[in-house]
């Protein structure tokens, strides 16, 4: 895979970088935002993923999300993907929370998705294989991941899938089971089609239902958001856990709503943890 360079900038002592390739995945260009902190001549650093929400791209999170002092003061590499395919051909729908920026991070099934929205695909497999081979990153088994609404959806389900891979999880107002609220409903239906069944490998709540587990999850919850009560519902991810053993940290803020405003304010506590997490050594 060719990676092209769109721009870097030195911040914090580090390079933020934005980046574009050809996906095999989506059949698309795809670019993402990568900030690699300072470091010394051939050390190897670990990864912190973001995945983004509806409507946004890379540049929401790398303009707005304020990672970089705490990246660079933890050193740890913050990986930025886009949240769906784009371009000319690649289907859309005209309402925000389905088609293009509105992936879900999903492997489409159904018509006329199926060409190019390999989000599943791509965050898992492709793009991972791409930032080891192209950045200073010390073993893709020590990973972590995080992200906000539809991308904290996908963050949990996504380490629920691969718990070997993840050293630390967190989400930003997750959408912790799409199954059950209009967002994910929608969505879910449009690319996978009407079988149910085939939405649970996509929904944090049903995948710890069927037996998926982690060792312990953050979750940042504004209680002045305007998607709390009808798409995001964190009591149902309190009640999964909590059946299943799971330590949730689950914090109410209040006052805060779904905006950046909410997600800058608590970026540098979900880097911190995820940090204290992918440096603590191994057991002997």
């Amino acid at each position: 895979m060719t990676m092209e360079t769109v721009s870097t900038n030195t911040a914090f002592g580090g390079t933020q970088g934005v980046y574009r390739h050809d996906s095999h995945a989506t059949g698309t260009p795809m670019t993402f935002s990568v900030y690699v902190p300072p470091h010394d001549p051939g050390e190897r650093l670990p990864v912190l993923w973001y995945l983004s929400g509806l409507t946004c791209t890379h540049a929401n999170v790398t303009d707005k999300g304020e990672y970089r002092a705490p990246c660079a003061e933890h050193k740890v590499i913050f990986v930025a993907p886009d949240t769906s395919p784009r371009g000319q051909g690649v289907a859309d729908d005209e309402a925000y929370d389905m088609g293009q920026g509105a992936g879900f991070y999903v492997d489409a099934t159904q018509e006329p998705w199926t060409p190019h929205f390999r989000m599943r695909s791509y965050i898992e497999d492709e793009l991972p294989a791409l930032i080891a081979a192209e950045f200073p990153v010390a073993d893709l088994a020590r990973q972590a991941i995080t992200g906000h609404s539809m991308g904290g959806h996908g963050a949990l389900t996504l380490a629920l899938r691969n718990p070997d891979r993840f050293r630390a999880v967190s989400a930003f107002a997750p959408i912790v089971a799409p199954s059950q609220v209009p967002w994910g409903q929608k969505a879910l239906g449009g690319y996978l089609g009407s079988d149910r069944g085939s939405w649970r490998q996509h929904d944090a709540v049903a995948l710890i239902e069927d037996g998926a587990r982690l060792p312990e999850i953050l979750v940042d919850q504004g209680d002045a958001d305007q998607f709390l009560d009808e798409q995001l519902q964190p009591e149902r991810l309190r009640a999964a856990c909590a059946a299943a053993g799971i330590d949730l940290t689950l914090r109410m803020q209040p006052g805060y709503d779904h905006s950046y405003y909410f997600i800058s304010t608590f970026m540098a506590d979900h880097v911190a943890w995820a940090a204290a997490r992918l440096h603590a050594k191994d057991p002997a």
